[in-house]
């Protein structure tokens, strides 16, 4: 009887210094210094994945284009020259793929895969529609409450308020979501949404174009953020790319109930890429 065996990868939380900024890192292989270890124990390919979000310093770190040139950085001083890349982006994530496409074309980048991008029209989008007034005006009325309800909270506290949303969420972390009540990261997080909403409104066809061999599209069917109509017009504009519609009703924020069945998709899709390695 035919067994599945399935390998235990490790994963690791590490933080590091990039622009001047301590910059979370979740690590999964053997590896831990891609520079320092020997070039024969180095990977042949590294998958550069960046989130929906959150060497030199940058100004504005935590608006659209500092997170950029985070990214830009993070590359250049923590991975080798030489080592190969698949760089995956979620959501704004996407938009910095392809930022970093154009602004690094160094970069031996083989691959990139871009998630429900959100890369042109955001505050056009039916869920933009809704968050543009409150990120671009309101978000200041939720500083100080944030601050004064929040801050005072012990860890403690924060910790379980997370474990029973997660629970009520029927979710598993395997990493700390405390962030999520930190007043800092959320004064954060609504800075750079209100720089997406006003910025992001041009598609890049330029770099698109550019790179179109070694990119993939991938469009929701209920997705808010980037609509149906905008997977149409990417198909009538680049008929020749490789992008795809969801035939699932995966949601947008597919990392809550189905990361299991995008891993397993965008692993699929790489195997002719891993194969010529």
């Amino acid at each position: 009887m035919d067994s599945e065996i399935k390998e235990e990868i490790p994963v690791h939380e590490e933080f590091i210094l990039c622009c001047g900024i301590e910059t979370q890192v979740l690590k999964c292989g053997p590896w831990t210094d891609l520079i320092s270890n020997q070039i024969a124990n180095r990977p042949k390919l590294l998958i550069f994945i960046i989130p929906d979000p959150n060497a030199q310093e940058i100004k504005d770190i935590y608006g659209l284009r500092g997170q950029v040139e985070h990214k830009l950085a993070f590359l250049r001083t923590h991975v080798p020259k030489e080592m190969k890349l698949v760089v995956i982006g979620h959501s704004i994530g996407c938009y910095f793929s392809l930022q970093v496409l154009k602004h690094a074309p160094e970069l031996p980048v083989i691959r990139s895969f871009l998630l429900f991008p959100t890369i042109e029209r955001m505050s056009e989008s039916p869920r933009g529609k809704l968050a543009t007034p409150l990120l671009c005006w309101f978000r200041y009325a939720f500083y100080v409450p944030g601050y004064l309800l929040l801050k005072p909270w012990p860890e403690k506290i924060k910790s379980l308020v997370v474990r029973m949303l997660l629970r009520r969420m029927n979710l598993q972390s395997e990493f700390s979501f405390l962030n999520m009540l930190e007043p800092f990261c959320l004064i954060n997080a609504a800075y750079l949404g209100s720089q997406e909403m006003m910025e992001v409104v041009k598609r890049d066809n330029e770099t698109i174009k550019e790179h179109l061999s070694k990119l993939t599209f991938y469009y929701g069917t209920i997705d808010a953020w980037c609509p149906k109509e905008y997977y149409e017009d990417m198909k009538k504009d680049f008929p020749e790319g490789d992008i795809r519609l969801c035939e699932k009703k995966i949601p947008h924020d597919f990392i809550l109930y189905f990361y299991q069945e995008m891993a397993d998709m965008v692993a699929d899709w790489l195997k002719d890429d891993l194969s010529k390695i």
